[in-house]
């Protein structure tokens, strides 16, 4: 099955980076490969790319979608949370730009035995590695019913989290929960009917909820953004993408923090706590998709850009 990605804040995300033809690129959530093609396509001599994802089906989709650039692309099988050791690794001390896209790609969700999507029967897997050993079945029938409950709230901020949590604890005593329809059909009944007549699909938290918990999405976004940066040379840029609140709330503040390190009291009159800024952050507010991407591609309404540059 080919892997199709709809690229998203592609034209926005290249802008901020300002190519250098012969610079070093990250994209660190390689997917689809779209943003790589378009750095790829302004490197000349001496420019490389190194494209990184956990997901096997993206690293061989991209790497042929890619293969006219492969004197310039070294393509890795790993996690962007690993982004320090897997660049020094292969030789990378310092980049001039990283791209990190966290939407899941149309490709793991149209692929129903993925079990990503609320749409199709598929098993409860969900894992973006599947060389890991937790999956959603996992999570729905051996969690504790309030940490299953912690997770649809925090994860996927629903309100009705409590009671698809006590719906779930009740229908795995019967018998196991294995399926996406089985977990759809447990959901629905757990919302009032008044509640599922607004907004969007009434599983569609919940599964966000779970797929954030079992690739561990927030766990690792901190530390990738941080390393992501270490690793940046001076006036090099990073461009983060997120498609979740949560996820741009700690984008958001990790920058801020790196801007402005300083733990000296309010109001000292001269800094001598010694931290200096890491970085200048490029936009207060994130870069959204204007209605015709939206209208192109309706799974990008929530994408949110930041960029900053390393001091």
């Amino acid at each position: 099955m080919q892997f199709e990605h709809k690229t998203v804040l592609l034209e926005e995300t290249i802008e901020y980076l300002k190519v250098n033809p012969r610079g070093v690129y990250v994209d660190a959530t390689l997917g689809g490969g779209g943003h790589s093609l378009e750095i790829l396509k302004r490197l000349g001599e001496g420019g490389r790319l190194i494209g990184i994802d956990r997901d096997e089906n993206a690293i061989k989709a991209s790497a042929e979608r890619l293969s006219e650039f492969s004197d310039r692309l070294v393509v890795l099988h790993g996690n962007f949370k690993d982004i320090y050791r897997l660049l020094t690794g292969c030789g990378v001390k310092k980049a001039d730009g990283i791209v990190m896209d966290l939407g899941v790609s149309s490709h793991q969700l149209d692929q129903e035995e993925r079990g990503f999507s609320y749409r199709s029967d598929a098993p409860l897997d969900m894992r973006m590695d599947r060389r890991q050993a937790l999956t959603a079945m996992e999570v729905v029938n051996q969690y504790h019913e309030k940490e299953i409950a912690r997770v649809i709230k925090e994860y996927g901020e629903e309100r009705w989290a409590g009671r698809i949590a006590s719906f779930i604890a009740s229908e795995r005593k019967r018998d196991p929960i294995k399926t996406t329809a089985q977990l759809v059909d447990i959901i629905k009944a757990a919302i009032p009917a008044s509640a599922r007549r607004r907004g969007p699909h009434p599983a569609k938290r919940t599964f966000q909820a779970l797929r954030i918990e079992v690739n561990n999405e927030l766990g690792i976004l901190e530390r990738a953004v941080k390393d992501g940066i270490r690793l940046l040379k001076s006036g090099g840029r990073i461009c983060v993408i997120t498609f979740h609140s949560l996820e741009d709330r700690l984008v958001k503040h990790v920058f801020r923090e790196l801007e402005n390190p300083c733990i000296c009291p309010e109001g000292a009159p001269v800094c001598v706590c010694g931290k200096r800024p890491e970085i200048r952050i490029l936009n207060r507010k994130p870069i959204t998709p204007d209605i015709k991407e939206i209208e192109r591609n309706p799974r990008a309404r929530s994408a949110r850009l930041r960029a900053a540059e390393k001091a």
